[in-house]
């Protein structure tokens, strides 16, 4: 009797750890009965996705009655594996990464931003005599990984097609390109507006922007085919009502969506299709 009472007190105690771990990780509501994974995009640092999105997802997650654990992956590649997988239940990322989710995994855009349009723009020193995207011929230029949308993809795309070969070197993040390119590590760098915007003024002052794509509706939220449209709607009400207040909208201004609107694949994202960048695309583990 004794030995069963040990066990089934050993089995308690670890489902008390097993659910205090659970909820340590829950942003928003812990009465929740399901923890929703939530990847966003590394094209920042970990400590900026983490310091921005935690307290979002937090105040979401309490307004709706969610729960989410916010994951962030080493580098864009292992998130691209792990959302072409279909592990995350919510996702932020590229545009171009929602073309390939809802091919592969019919992941669903929920909202974007109704505010900034995304562009793509090419960067180099403030003091470099490069005038023209010609002069970028043999060059190495840096990007943030091969599938960034508008920072990578657009940009080896223009350059593929005015015939200017170039050199890429890929550096993990925007953050990282941006210091290239000041550090001259590399003559040019591929970034993108917004996040170049969201850069410390003595990093903006030392860029200048040499060429900058055609605009397109920004990242979205998506979610997997599995999130159920009941969770889709207490998750897209309570991130709108952020707009509502002062502490909302510095939230959002956090993550660069500023003014969040509905969005669909159809309209807002199947449009790239037609830009046929799967020929620059490089996808490992798959």
């Amino acid at each position: 009797m004794h030995a069963f009472n040990r066990t089934l007190l050993g089995l308690i105690a670890s489902a008390c750890l097993w659910s205090s771990a659970a909820h340590a990780a829950c942003l928003g509501d812990p009465k929740s009965s399901r923890i929703h994974t939530f990847d966003v995009v590394p094209q920042l640092t970990a400590a900026k996705i983490y310091t921005t999105w935690s307290p979002l997802l937090q105040r979401v997650g309490q307004e709706s009655g969610l729960c989410f654990e916010l994951r962030v992956s080493p580098t864009i590649p292992e998130f691209e594996q792990k959302l072409l997988k279909g592990e995350p239940a919510f996702v932020y990322l590229n545009p171009y990464h929602a073309v390939l989710a809802y091919q592969k995994q019919k992941y669903q855009p929920l909202l974007a931003d109704s505010e900034d349009l995304l562009t793509g723009i090419l960067v180099v020193r403030a003091d470099s005599p490069i005038k023209t995207l010609d002069e970028l011929k043999g060059q190495n230029v840096a990007f943030p990984a091969p599938n960034a949308f508008a920072a990578s993809l657009l940009i080896r795309a223009e350059l593929a097609k005015k015939k200017i070969n170039i050199t890429p070197n890929f550096v993990k993040t925007h953050s990282n390109v941006y210091r290239s390119v000041i550090g001259k590590d590399t003559v040019a760098g591929g970034g993108v507006n917004n996040t170049l915007d969201n850069e410390a003024p003595e990093v903006r002052q030392q860029l200048r922007v040499l060429f900058e794509t055609t605009a397109y509706t920004p990242h979205p939220v998506a979610t997997h085919p599995s999130v159920s449209v009941a969770v889709r709607d207490r998750f897209l009400k309570a991130m709108l009502k952020l707009t509502q207040d002062e502490e909302g909208r510095k939230l959002l201004d956090g993550i660069n969506l500023h003014k969040p609107q509905p969005v669909t694949y159809a309209k807002h994202y199947k449009p790239l299709e037609s830009l046929q960048l799967e020929k620059f695309l490089v996808l490992t583990g798959q």
